[in-house]
């Protein structure tokens, strides 16, 4: 008997891809998007056989019948404390109170339960979610997947192909977890479906330093990338300080300092995973880093 899984967040990059992964394993997908949406942010879903239900995220009783039922609740929001802390909190509630069995937070990051307190703005909403999630009678399970590997090719200046350069901070030598989105929206599937699925589950499709990036680079590339020192750990967080003090109250979920803080605590090790629970779900093709690069 297929399983009823609720998604919040569908209409996002990455809540899509969960709720694509979803209909895959043959689930009933109910979509929730709030009643102000664009109604065609969801026809894609709808066409591909998700159910689409409008809610308002303010009515405790509407939010309570749209996830009533279902075997999870898979939230993909994305944005600052409203998002994070406020209207997953009333999903979360809603859940509580409709008897539904298991709860995915929007976490999807590194190890932000390693990291040191107040350290990433973005991974402190969601420690201080945990510690709301905890407390609630409901089963819950998150998805640690450390870095999305799209950044490698991306905005985040980490390999500088014009000059041919990896920039690392501290330690040209520390490990870091990449995995694609793809790759985490199938293995979130399986785990929305995973009635014994534990609190956390930690991935990663590759992981690699600094010095391996110059090295695959070079190797796909043809010419010879080489490391390029940033600085310490104690001055990039400095200056992502500095960048966060001049911004003020922005509510840009990435602006550059906020980059500096997840350098921070990649580059530093502290939001690295010790295990990994990749095989959970059987063998399968991770994605790797050098596939990342190749592609751009």
């Amino acid at each position: 008997m297929s399983q009823t899984i609720v998604i919040a967040g569908a209409t996002g990059d990455l809540g899509e891809r969960i709720t694509r992964a979803l209909l895959e394993e043959d689930a009933e997908v109910r979509v929730l998007t709030r009643t102000a949406s664009d109604p065609g942010a969801s026809d894609t879903l709808r066409a591909l056989g998700a159910k689409i239900l409008p809610v308002d995220y303010a009515d405790a009783e509407e939010l309570k019948s749209a996830v009533g039922g279902a075997d999870a609740v898979v939230s993909a929001l994305s944005g600052l404390a409203p998002v994070i802390l406020d209207s997953q909190t009333r999903l979360l509630m809603a859940a509580v109170a409709a008897g539904v069995p298991r709860f995915i937070p929007s976490d999807y990051s590194l190890d932000h339960t390693t990291i040191k307190d107040r350290s990433n703005r973005n991974l402190q909403l969601r420690r201080d979610f945990r510690t709301i999630l905890d407390a609630a009678p409901i089963r819950a399970t998150s998805v640690l997947n450390g870095a999305f590997a799209d950044m490698l090719t991306g905005v985040a200046p980490l390999v500088l192909f014009g000059r041919r350069r990896v920039l690392y901070w501290h330690d040209a030598d520390q490990p870091m977890a990449f995995t694609t989105k793809d790759d985490v929206a199938t293995y979130t599937a399986h785990a929305a479906l995973d009635r014994e699925a534990p609190r956390f589950l930690r991935i990663a499709g590759d992981t690699v330093s600094s010095r391996d990036l110059a090295a695959i680079m070079t190797d796909i590339s043809g010419e010879q990338y080489r490391l390029l020192y940033a600085g310490s750990i104690g001055s990039l967080r400095l200056m992502a300080r500095a960048g966060q003090a001049l911004s003020g109250t922005s509510e840009d979920l990435y602006p550059a300092w906020q980059g500096m803080q997840y350098f921070g605590n990649m580059f530093s090790g502290d939001g690295a995973f010790q295990t990994l629970d990749n095989d959970r779900y059987g063998s399968r093709a991770w994605t790797s880093a050098r596939e990342v690069l190749a592609d751009r």
